[in-house]
């Protein structure tokens, strides 16, 4: 008859005393409860290991921070493991690998990982990205694991920038968040996002037009231009960017190397581009004799339109908007409403508004349509171009008549 091991009680546990040797109180199914001479009591479980047959024991702690019915639900485990022939030594380390690595995968290093897949998008963009993220999200949230990241306390760090009423920032955050998630969701350091609603936790910033003015008041605006108290290289800045119609960092960061005095053509390339592709600008005679202007200034350098306290450095793309409220247009023109004004003086003209939307660099839908049509619309936007600067021209000349009493 086999023999019946006899459970343990806490009370038999607590009354075992150290002896010269160190002995061990069995509770049945391979669990015991090792008493050594120092007085430390520690639970083994004694098992074959499959495959092997070979035995072995392994430790569930000490006693009394492992209590007898903890150890029991563990020596459970342990059997069922053993019944699938899984080792209850090698579960417990792979459990320990997986536990570190998930803790190693911290918000900041998955952050950090996700940010290599963004080295297409543009310098100043990935700037921005990384200043508000760093700014914002990583001092509370980088160390903590992307398996414990979660809505409540993501909010919660959001909310107060949402109550400075920078919504437009926690928009933009929200969604960064959402693709670091994302990432490591199909990386499989997650199995789901629980960030893909936290945008919905905050009110919907308002879209705001960038003030610009209407085609009649160019006349005036060239006049106060002309007559501004301002720097030769922010003057050429503001009229580069009337003429061309580019964006206002693309403007401030135009190199020599870029323009093509043969073909005149400004190729400003993808890197610096919104849309991540080059942009051609057909160059007319006003653009170039802006150039003509700069030459003096900067032609020996890098920059056309170069800092004025650092020259080999490009100028603040904020210069413009800064010119153009000393001129007195706060709240009435920016820079980038020079692209709006072109766009609503040439769609007025009725010139195609696919050619216009090409001059504006932005995306074409139909990309086989875009690359068909590339070289077609090079030349219309060249004959697009030169009304539009011939407009300014004339503007330039219109008297403007004094304001009736």
């Amino acid at each position: 008859m086999a023999r019946v091991t006899k459970p343990l009680t806490d009370t038999q546990i607590k009354q075992a005393k150290p002896k010269a040797a160190e002995y061990s109180l069995s509770d049945g199914g391979g669990l015991a409860l090792r008493v050594k001479p120092s007085g430390t009591k520690s639970w083994l479980f004694n098992y074959y290991v499959p495959h092997t047959e070979k035995r072995t024991n392994i430790s569930l702690g000490t006693y009394p921070d492992v209590s007898l019915s903890k150890a029991r639900e563990e020596r459970q485990v342990f059997r069922s493991l053993l019944a699938d022939d899984i080792d209850p030594a090698e579960h417990r380390k792979q459990k320990e690998a997986d536990n570190t690595l998930a803790h190693s995968n911290t918000l900041e290093n998955v952050y950090r990982q996700w940010l290599t897949t963004k080295q297409d998008k543009s310098a100043s963009y990935l700037h921005r990205l990384t200043k508000a993220l760093e700014l914002h999200i990583i001092p509370a949230l980088g160390n903590i694991p992307v398996h414990k990241i979660n809505a409540p306390d993501t909010i919660k760090e959001l909310q107060p920038i949402a109550e400075r009423q920078a919504l437009e920032t926690v928009r933009k955050l929200a969604r960064w968040l959402n693709e670091v998630m994302t990432f490591a969701v199909n990386t499989g350091l997650v199995h789901s996002n629980p960030l893909s609603g936290i945008s919905k936790a905050f009110k919907t910033p308002k879209v705001e037009n960038r003030p610009t003015i209407k085609p009649e008041a160019l006349p005036d605006f060239l006049k106060t231009l002309d007559s501004a108290k301002i720097t030769l290289t922010t003057r050429c800045l503001i009229e580069w960017l009337l003429h061309t119609m580019v964006r206002p960092g693309e403007a401030a960061e135009a190199k020599w190397t870029e323009i093509n005095f043969e073909t005149k053509l400004w190729v400003i390339p993808a890197e610096r581009m919104k849309q991540r592709r080059d942009h051609i600008v057909p160059l007319t005679k006003h653009t170039l004799a802006i150039l003509d202007r700069m030459k003096p200034i900067s032609a020996h350098r890098e920059y056309i339109f170069p800092s004025a306290h650092k020259p080999r450095e490009p100028i603040n793309k904020s210069s413009a908007n800064m010119a153009l409220k000393r001129m007195g247009y706060k709240g009435q023109l920016v820079a980038h409403g020079l692209r709006s004004l072109a766009s609503t003086t040439l769609n007025e003209q009725e010139f195609s508004h696919d050619i216009i939307e090409a001059a504006l660099a932005h995306v074409d839908r139909n990309a086989i349509r875009a690359t068909y049509n590339r070289a077609e619309y090079l030349e219309q936007r060249r004959k697009m171009m030169d009304w539009w600067s011939e407009h300014i021209e004339q503007c330039q000349s219109v008297t403007i008549e004094p304001a009736k009493s």
